[in-house]
């Protein structure tokens, strides 16, 4: 039974040892997605944080999730960065898997950019493309929401009509035509995971309107938009999931795939966090 009273005291012990060891006050928070290290590396940090010195902070046990709260500044800009995310398929429920998130929003963050590795199912879609997310699809059966709400944090039933900021894409779109990079703009949609998909289910997600599916960012954005935060996210096309052509993939080349994407996400995040906080 979730103890909403208990998890809410948690967050608060969180947000409060982490206010405790910096100097800044960041209004903007990043979750860096699989094999997206070079970003992590453009941030000046002040302070670096293991997630196991943060109380009640889950631990990642994905081996391209470092684990590590970066506190410093991207192109000048104040910022939190999740070096490491969590996932319902590492056997943590959802109210866990958003904690890093409900404890930005106890910092003061208004604003939460997100990046992810996915599988492209649209056929214009390529390996190393990115996609700027303007809608999703939940599919993991879980939701963060569930049981008693904690009414100081948010609605009972949020709205989710327009769940990615609408400004923060147009700033997005604009800044990847400045820089050059060819920037999708598409539906994303979560599964549990860790499997990767069988060629029926490709064909499914794809007949419900989705162009990139991934295990992760749905129950974040979820959580940020119940605390009131802008969201922007970004995937990275890691795999491409034509179920006609569908070749095995293995995690290596996930990685691999997505670091080859890198000074593109690391180039376009950088200028939108600029801009925004200008």
């Amino acid at each position: 039974m979730f103890d909403a009273v208990v998890y809410r005291q948690n967050v608060e012990t969180a947000a409060e040892a982490i206010r405790a060891r910096i100097g800044l006050a960041p209004r903007i928070g990043l979750i860096l997605g699989t094999g997206l290290a070079e970003l992590a590396e453009k941030i000046e940090a002040e302070t670096v944080i293991p997630y196991e010195e943060i109380p009640g902070f889950p631990l990642s046990t994905v081996e391209s999730h470092p684990g590590r709260l970066l506190v410093g500044t991207l192109a000048g800009v104040p910022a939190y960065a999740l070096q490491g995310r969590f996932h319902l398929y590492e056997g943590y429920d959802a109210p866990t898997v958003v904690f890093p998130v409900r404890v930005f929003g106890a910092l003061g963050v208004d604003t939460l950019l997100i990046s992810n590795a996915a599988g492209g199912m649209n056929p214009l879609y390529r390996k190393g493309d990115l996609m700027l997310l303007s809608d999703h699809i939940n599919f993991q059966n879980a939701n963060p929401l569930v049981g008693p709400n904690i009414d100081d944090w948010g609605d009972r039933f949020p709205d989710m009509s327009a769940p990615y900021d609408e400004e923060l894409q147009r700033i997005a779109e604009e800044k990847a035509l400045e820089e050059g990079i060819k920037l999708h703009r598409g539906v994303y949609v979560s599964v549990t995971g860790p499997n990767l998909e069988t060629r029926a289910e490709y064909r499914m997600l794809r007949a419900w309107g989705a162009d990139v599916v991934g295990m992760s960012t749905v129950p974040e954005v979820i959580a940020a938009r119940h605390m009131n935060m802008r969201v922007l996210a970004v995937s990275v096309v890691t795999d491409e999931c034509f179920p006609d052509a569908l070749a095995p993939v293995s995690l290596e080349e996930i990685i691999a795939a997505a670091g080859k994407a890198e000074p593109l996400l690391t180039r376009l995040m950088s200028a939108i966090v600029s801009t925004i906080g200008a």
